[in-house]
């Protein structure tokens, strides 16, 4: 899912380190005590970009699907071709698998721990399940203030660096919630929630013509949609580490 201009795609650092710190704000005690025990103090912050940050070095290869759904806009995930190399389906719940396992090293314990926190980050990025034929929208071209870039781009992190704040402002700031409004969000499993997600995108894929020059205008009508979706990726990761170390 590369660009022909090699561009990364990902919720920038600071999309990710705001998930990562709005789960820490929803984790029991238990689980809270547990990750700091297997990332030695790192906060989940800290570790959310570890995923990607790997991408440079080529052993690690075999993870790279695993950032994204390829899926057409009509379809649910139970009825899309899946990769052999798997997905972000796979890639979360091999992580759980891991991480749930008492013969688990305490190595393969940090590793894949690290990796959920990215990876649940990458689920809730619509374009990360977007169509195999233009890369997830890297290969749509716009303009982002009148500078060329790409729609998955825009996603994955223009929208957010153009707020300026960093990834505590960002998780500071997240909305208000109720307990009823939690428990909706945690609701659902990973296949659901890709399927969730894959409404908006397309949505995203529909909010743009090829070319087009996004100003505020675009950001004005879609940033409440990022931060939701930073906020439900944190909502759900907590989901996930508390059941498993609770």
């Amino acid at each position: 899912m590369k660009s022909s201009s090699d561009e990364v795609f990902f919720w920038g650092k600071n999309g990710h380190r705001a998930t990562g710190k709005i789960a820490e704000k929803h984790l029991t005690r238990k689980a809270k005590k547990c990750i700091d025990k297997i990332l030695k103090g790192q906060s989940l912050a800290f570790v959310s970009t570890f995923a990607d940050e790997i991408k440079s070095d080529r052993s690690f290869n075999k993870y790279y699907s695993w950032h994204y759904v390829n899926m057409d806009l009509d379809e649910t995930y139970e009825e899309a071709e899946k990769n052999p190399k798997g997905d972000l389906v796979t890639g979360i719940n091999t992580c759980i698998k891991v991480l749930k396992d008492k013969k688990s090293t305490e190595e393969e314990k940090n590793f894949h721990l690290k990796m959920l926190v990215h990876f649940v980050g990458d689920l809730h990025q619509p374009l990360h399940i977007g169509r195999k034929e233009d890369k997830g929208a890297n290969d749509i071209q716009v303009q982002w203030f009148g500078k060329g870039t790409n729609l998955h781009s825009v996603w994955d992190s223009k929208m957010i660096d153009d707020w300026e704040m960093s990834y505590i402002e960002l998780a500071d700031n997240a909305d208000d919630l109720s307990k009823k409004q939690i428990e909706a969000i945690e609701k659902g499993t990973v296949v659901e929630w890709v399927n969730e997600v894959h409404k908006l995108t397309n949505k995203v894929y529909n909010s743009v013509k090829k070319g087009e020059n996004l100003r505020y205008r675009y950001s004005y009508n879609h940033f409440g949609t990022v931060r939701s979706q930073l906020q439900k990726g944190g909502i759900r990761l907590a989901k996930i580490l508390n059941e498993i170390y609770d």
